[in-house]
């Protein structure tokens, strides 16, 4: 086998998930995709990334290309998985290094939308380039089971929240009601939110807000949602 023959490049992309208004109002899970300008699968949709350059680490390079392709900074990154599959690219063997990122939705209101870069609802997509559609499968599957035993909902919130809002966002990812009550009850024993004192303003009688008692986990590289 030749040296070319035997290179393999390496890729990262980004699964970003957020919360926005469909056409009726009603919030949906949404994720940015980029129109690809070359072949292969010129024209087709594909997550936003790019190659890893020589000199910059993984999480950098995840940062970078979505900058580049979205403008989205997302404050909370996470390594979710490395796609190898020997067909996923018709042309060079490509590895790619996905993460998957939760905005909120004034960080997501922030990105580029134009002909090229579309917000799309997460469980329906078209046919993506590559192994994109599996890609996502497998972030959904990993986001909805995470949901269940971490702190990983207050991603999709601002600072400061009301437990409506927070409940809001566990009935739009699992895709079924929440009952209210339970709901109350289960994240005031889990200890991982606290009141303010104070009410937010712009809610249904100024809600009471809360706020996360821990911050998703930050280091230099990556970033993960704590347990």
């Amino acid at each position: 086998m030749s040296t070319a023959e035997s290179q393999v490049a390496l890729a990262v992309s980004t699964v970003i998930f957020a919360l926005r208004p469909s056409a009726t109002g009603e919030p949906e899970l949404v994720l940015p995709l980029v129109r690809r300008i070359r072949e292969p699968y010129e024209g087709q949709w594909a997550l936003p990334g790019g190659p890893l350059n020589l000199h910059e680490d993984l999480a950098e390079a995840a940062s970078r290309t979505l900058l580049e392709t979205t403008a989205l900074e997302p404050r909370y990154l996470e390594q979710l998985y490395a796609f190898g599959q020997l067909d996923r690219s018709p042309d060079d063997r490509v590895v790619s290094i996905v993460y998957w990122a939760l905005v909120a939705g004034d960080e997501a209101d922030r990105a580029i939308q134009s002909e090229n870069v579309q917000w799309f609802t997460a469980d329906d997509l078209p046919e993506l380039a590559f192994d994109h559609n599996l890609i996502v499968d497998y972030a959904l599957w990993r986001l909805r089971t995470k949901l269940e035993y971490s702190r990983i909902a207050h991603g999709f919130l601002g600072e400061t929240f009301t437990l409506a809002q927070l409940r809001e966002v566990y009935e739009v990812v699992l895709r079924k009601p929440v009952d209210p009550g339970n709901f109350r009850r289960m994240v005031e024993a889990s200890g991982t939110v606290v009141a303010t004192g104070e009410r937010l303003a712009g809610t249904p009688t100024d809600l009471p807000s809360y706020i996360a008692t821990t911050p998703l986990l930050i280091s230099r590289t990556t970033v993960l949602f704590p347990a």
